[in-house]
């Protein structure tokens, strides 16, 4: 449908995970797309993947907490494609599970510094080229924001800080044409949310997805349907929004996802060209902080 013709988008975090569906399915409606994330990350996979199929897309590397690598982000974004319609906060971190007085101080840093300090430099930087193009700005916020995180208090902390943020955006920005809004995903199929490559333990994760009532992960190509309509012009009229994308977990009242039947708990096969779902990483890493490898 080409409902991001002529739009150049950001998406942080854009090598793994939801960031990577939600880079793709920009480039499948007509955006040029900005693919940024750690070097480690698949990020020139990603924008490769996205070129071969016919779309626009460039990497940019480094870490984006710093000022400086959020500025240089939007340049580039700028420099390449001419002007700035959207930013995607997808960039965040999951690091640690476990309760409150056992949580490491370095990890409560760490997702400070990946879920805040990202979003605040990436929404400082972008909004005065938001300002010229009447763009908008989607944060990743997630039903932990609304409910809090039993086992990760501080990732539910920072989620709330987004929520908050998003809507404090939204009525600052609103007289200058800009909207912003927050996507709340619940489980999702992602690195995060499995036992072999996330901070979850089994029983973690039984409990998490029989929290769902639809009784599944969802989907990154899910997560991103939401993000497109959001950063869309078919959402003109919507500004400091939560979308939560989280198969009930926000209304669920029990387990009530172990009672669904197993034909049920299919995952929708979907249409993008997902190839990096587990590939986003939940260690603490110490040298990314303010390095920027390239673009």
């Amino acid at each position: 449908m080409n409902r991001l013709q002529g739009k150049v988008a950001i998406v942080t975090g854009g090598g793994a995970g939801i960031g990577e569906a939600i880079a793709k399915k920009f480039a499948k409606e007509g955006a040029s797309v900005v693919v940024a994330g750690f070097p480690e990350d698949p990020v020139q996979a990603v924008v490769k993947e996205i070129t071969a199929a016919g779309g626009r897309a460039t990497a940019f590397e480094g870490d984006l907490s710093s000022q400086a690598v959020a500025e240089a982000c939007v340049q580039t974004a700028v420099g390449q494609f001419g002007q700035l319609d959207i930013l995607i906060n997808n960039a965040g971190a999951f690091p640690a599970a476990t309760e409150l007085d056992e949580y490491p101080v370095e990890a409560f840093e760490y997702m400070v510094k990946n879920n805040i300090y990202t979003t605040f430099h990436m929404s400082r930087a972008a909004l005065p080229e938001l300002k010229k193009t009447r763009g908008n700005i989607v944060t990743a916020g997630s039903e932990a924001g609304h409910m809090g995180e039993p086992m990760n208090t501080p990732y539910g902390g920072t989620k709330g800080f987004n929520h908050a943020f998003t809507k404090g955006i939204a009525t600052e920005q609103a007289k200058y044409g800009v909207r912003a809004n927050c996507v709340g995903p619940g489980p999702i199929d992602t690195a995060w949310t499995h036992k072999e490559t996330g901070p979850m333990t089994s029983q973690m994760e039984k409990q998490t997805v029989e929290g769902v009532p639809m009784g599944r992960r969802g989907t990154t190509e899910e997560v991103a349907n939401v993000y497109l309509f959001l950063a869309s012009d078919e959402a003109s009229y919507v500004t400091g929004a939560i979308y939560f994308v989280d198969g009930g977990v926000t209304i669920s009242k029990s387990s009530s996802g172990a009672q669904v039947p197993a034909d049920l708990k299919k995952e929708p096969a979907g249409e993008l060209d997902i190839q990096h779902s587990k590939d986003g990483h939940t260690e603490i890493r110490h040298d990314d902080a303010g390095k920027m490898v390239g673009h």
